[in-house]
């Protein structure tokens, strides 16, 4: 059965016919994109000095309040073909980027998967990165299985509450454990070679005002389950993009909470992460999404 005729990609579950309407991510049954870019300011073996070969796609399944990229979030952006898609694959290689980073790619995996072997057959030889909120089916990730090499992803609440309360899902973290689950079940312990990550998984922390005791419960279950064996990228970027109804979130990061969950990571052991230093929490590194090389 073509999933898309009764989608369960995401944890909304939606089970609608996308030839024929919307479910919750507003997507339908073709690739749309905002933005290809050689981006800089991924994780050091990500980005590397090239870049990372980012395509940023259009609609999101998990709609947070908070949201940074909220434009295309919202479904700015143009529609491709799977033939296209693939030829941007190639146009990203050739521009000289590190890997090919899809970023937000769940709604679109069955589509993205038939590009990407196209794109291999016409040559693509560069890591795959698969970024994703995480609210992934594992059904959805299994397709994935042996096209991505590297999984970029957010484990964004540990408590339902805040889940509930910022982006109206009452089941993140189990989805999202799970879906971690199968996506180092795929790639295993991380493999850097010449400064680049070749293979493995990467798990971001993004600390929200206030959450501190959330994050660090992330923290544990992460570094309790996978150990060294994964990178954790301990992010203090949150920046306010609007007036919020959640006073909590109408201000950026105190650098006393940051140093906090970066400190309580070291003292519990963990050994392979990446922190942020200096001004991230600044508009002008969220990209500009204006269909370049769409």
């Amino acid at each position: 059965m073509n999933i898309l005729r009764q989608c369960n990609l995401c944890g909304r579950n939606c089970l609608i016919d996308r030839y024929k309407k919307r479910g919750y991510c507003n997507a339908s049954n073709k690739i749309k994109l905002a933005l290809v870019s050689l981006h800089k300011w991924e994780e050091p073996p990500i980005s590397g000095t090239n870049g990372s070969g980012t395509i940023f796609f259009s609609y999101c399944s998990l709609g947070c309040v908070f949201c940074q990229n909220k434009k295309i979030a919202n479904g700015f952006g143009k529609e491709i073909t799977i033939k296209r898609f693939s030829e941007i694959c190639i146009m990203q290689q050739e521009r000289g980027a590190n890997n090919i980073n899809l970023v937000t790619p769940t709604h679109y995996v069955p589509m993205i998967r038939k590009g990407l072997i196209k794109a291999k057959k016409m040559g693509l030889n560069i890591p795959i990165i698969y970024n994703t909120s995480s609210y992934d089916s594992v059904s959805a990730l299994k397709m994935m299985d042996g096209l991505v090499d590297i999984y970029l992803a957010d484990l964004k609440y540990y408590d339902n509450y805040y889940c509930k309360k910022y982006s109206k899902c009452n089941n993140y973290f189990e989805y999202a454990s799970i879906a971690i689950d199968e996506m180092y079940r795929q790639v295993g312990k991380f493999v850097i070679e010449n400064d680049l990550l070749k293979r493995g998984l990467v798990v971001r922390i993004l600390v929200l005002p206030g959450n501190v005791n959330d994050a660090k419960k992330i923290i544990k279950y992460l570094y309790n389950k996978y150990r060294d064996n994964i990178y954790l990228s301990i992010m203090n970027q949150y920046t306010p993009m609007s007036k919020y109804k959640y006073p909590e979130l109408n201000r950026k990061l105190y650098d006393d909470e940051y140093n906090e969950v970066v400190n309580y990571a070291i003292d519990i052991g963990v050994k392979n992460a990446f922190i942020q230093e200096g001004d991230t929490q600044l508009e002008s590194f969220i990209p500009e999404f204006n269909l370049d090389n769409v």
